[in-house]
């Protein structure tokens, strides 16, 4: 009982109409790019039908992201994991993903069009388009941060050590989703002056924001592939993982 699945299992046992939830695979299209990403419909469906759009890290769809979908479809949200890439397109190595994340990073608005895209395939699924939150991991933290930018039509916004930095010469607009950043104090990805131009940034755009420090985390804190050597830059942390998921919890019961 000391993880999120031990969490899970309490929940099913206390409503056993909670079930496990299946993934299923959506086809969906950008243009000529065939899109590929998975939904989750909960067995128990929440009065609000809530949904949330998860963003994978720079690698794709993986079970991470998969394995979120299905533990939130438990609780009864409707879920989606967003192909970024396309079909055809995952990486096969670190390199390879870095290239393909980073040329979203520059080209922002054909990132903000391919959340956009998996978002309207969360609706068609069933969701309530008047309660969604968007949430990512790592790149997929720093879309679910973009999606605040353009003002998607979201509630809130959850980043798991996701990338803070913008272009300076982009406006800084309203923001109407609350916000919350779940960060690796020692994730050595995001300097100091990154992290306080976002802090301004947020404190710019007026908007409802929070962000959390986990101490003794660097970056992809929620990674289990990730290995456990914090001088590599990148960790799992199972502390920080299990707060950062209790976190998420409270932020979805707030904010839907």
């Amino acid at each position: 009982m000391k993880t999120k699945f031990g969490l899970l299992l309490l929940v099913t046992m206390l409503f056993p109409k909670v079930i496990t939830a299946q993934l299923k695979a959506v086809n969906y299209n950008d243009g000529e790019q065939k899109l590929s990403g998975f939904v989750a419909k909960p067995t128990k469906v929440l009065k609000s039908k809530a949904g949330i759009l998860i963003l994978p890290a720079w690698m794709g769809i993986d079970d991470h992201a998969k394995e979120s979908a299905t533990d939130l479809s438990k609780l009864g949200y409707y879920t989606f994991v967003a192909d970024i890439y396309g079909v055809g397109n995952k990486p096969t190595n670190y390199s390879e993903a870095g290239q393909k994340a980073g040329y979203y990073k520059k080209n922002i608005q054909e990132y903000q069009k391919r959340i956009q895209l998996a978002l309207d395939q969360l609706i068609k699924q069933g969701a309530n388009p008047d309660d969604i939150v968007v949430m990512g991991y790592c790149f997929g933290g720093t879309g679910a941060i973009e999606a605040a930018r353009s003002n998607m039509k979201v509630k809130g916004i959850v980043s798991f050590h996701g990338g803070l930095g913008r272009d300076e010469a982009r406006t800084i607009e309203p923001i109407t989703a609350k916000i919350l950043v779940l960060h690796g104090a020692d994730d050595p990805y995001e300097s100091e002056a990154e992290i306080k131009a976002f802090q301004e940034e947020m404190r710019k755009s007026k908007s409802d924001w929070q962000m959390v420090y986990y101490a003794n985390a660097v970056h992809s804190f929620t990674d289990k592939n990730a290995g456990t050597d914090n001088s590599k830059g990148a960790a799992y942390n199972e502390k920080a993982y299990k707060r950062s998921w209790v976190a998420l919890l409270d932020f979805l019961k707030e904010v839907l």
